[in-house]
């Protein structure tokens, strides 16, 4: 990106916008949205406050841009399952992703999106809100997925999709959860593996 690229106030930024805001999802990952203090977010950003509000507005709005990079970064993982064949391998590659996305090497333990908005008080509602419709729109991918894996034969067409859905996203929720509590990436293959060999659709 051009450092120079020009703010709202006509004035040249000093700064790579991108990178900053990959700074600044690593910083929410790890601390949560309301255990990031902006003094935290500024620091690691290597920018003022005033250009934080310039470039990427307020906390809240920064949260959702730095959700949206992880989306399109580290869980990117899920749109690339969804497109997997069937939905055996759908899931295979959910777990897998989840595992390697939370035992990342480099990056906070867990899931942004389960560890962003843990124990977050009032001040942290919109970011609890902004979570839970985002994991609400991943289970809505799986279950919409596993419908069209009923319609095309690839599942029992007594599989309860919405059911199915939400499980994987129980199973893939808990190993962010365990490996935000220092569960390692083997440990954590197992418990894939564990629901992998006892897959059975629900019915």
């Amino acid at each position: 990106m051009d450092v120079t690229r020009k703010s709202a106030l006509g004035r040249p930024r000093s700064f790579d916008a991108d990178e900053a805001l990959g700074r600044a999802m690593v910083v929410f990952w790890e601390q949560g949205y309301e255990g990031a203090s902006l003094t935290d977010l500024t620091s690691a950003m290597g920018i003022t406050k005033t250009s934080m509000y310039a470039a990427f507005g307020n906390k809240e709005e920064l949260f959702r841009k730095a959700l949206r990079r992880y989306a399109e970064g580290p869980a990117s993982y899920v749109a690339e399952a969804l497109a997997r064949p069937t939905a055996l391998e759908v899931v295979e590659a959910f777990l897998t992703g989840a595992v390697e996305t939370s035992t990342r090497p480099g990056c906070p333990a867990g899931c942004l999106s389960v560890q962003g908005s843990l124990a977050a008080g009032e001040a942290g509602r919109p970011a609890r809100d902004v979570l839970i419709a985002w994991r609400e729109e991943c289970r809505a991918y799986l279950r919409d997925r596993f419908r069209r894996a009923v319609d095309e034969g690839d599942l029992p067409p007594d599989t309860d999709p919405e059911l199915l859905a939400r499980y994987v996203m129980t199973v893939a929720n808990g190993i962010a959860v365990q490996a935000a509590g220092g569960a390692g990436r083997d440990e954590l293959r197992q418990v894939a593996d564990l629901a992998m060999r006892n897959w059975q659709p629900v019915r």
